[in-house]
């Protein structure tokens, strides 16, 4: 990795994409649903998630004794929110519909490389057969291709916390103490790496899976 690759904004143009389950997914599930369509504004993007050793500029001392080229995890969507208040200059979350029209980057199949998935273009853990193919742990950031845009990490090392408040389907009220995460993680299965899988946890969880990216 090009230890300048962390600091880069990917500045991403804006348009409209089908966000939510692709055609004839058969891992797709009602979080997923409805398909629909959404307008986004132009904005930058990290290049890569928050890494360790630019978190520990925040926090010193976060995740002693791991590489500064780890992704962040252990942090709350709270201790994320706080590092951009720090940043400051427009620094933010993105909302979980500017994740997925960047991860899928113009793309309409289930990865942003296509319809299937190897662990040369993602760190995730098992195959779906349950076979273990993952190093079994985070990896450097940008260690894996970037997307069509030229974001890395979208898909597996850490899942991401995004602003949006949870809900369990596209067309469901929002639940503001839960907060939507995505890209699915190192210890995952690889269809919890799709673009278009969702999840949620307590804006107070902690977890060794679980970091951010930003936007502005």
């Amino acid at each position: 990795m090009n230890s300048s690759v962390a600091s880069l904004w990917i500045p991403l143009p804006g348009g409209t994409f089908t966000m939510g389950e692709n055609a004839d997914d058969k891992f797709a599930n009602d979080t997923e649903r409805p398909r629909h369509t959404e307008a986004v504004a132009p904005l930058l993007l990290s290049a890569t998630p928050v890494t360790i050793g630019e978190f520990r500029c925040f926090r010193p001392y976060h995740e002693p004794g791991l590489p500064d080229d780890w992704p962040v995890a252990m942090v709350t969507w709270e201790d994320a929110m706080a590092y951009c208040t720090w940043l400051g200059d427009g620094v933010r979350l993105p909302t979980e519909t500017e994740w997925e029209y960047a991860a899928r980057a113009g793309t309409t199949s289930p990865y942003p490389w296509g319809d299937f998935i190897d662990p040369t273009l993602a760190n995730y853990l098992y195959t779906e057969e349950g076979r273990k193919t993952g190093p079994g742990h985070r990896t450097p950031v940008a260690s894996y291709p970037p997307n069509p845009w030229g974001i890395y990490d979208l898909c597996g090392n850490v899942c991401e916390w995004t602003a949006d408040p949870w809900r369990p389907g596209y067309d469901a009220p929002g639940d503001p103490a839960r907060r939507v995460l995505r890209g699915g993680a190192w210890d995952y299965l690889p269809r919890l790496l799709r673009v278009s899988w969702r999840d949620a946890l307590l804006a107070t969880s902690r977890r060794d899976n679980l970091g951010f990216r930003l936007a502005k």
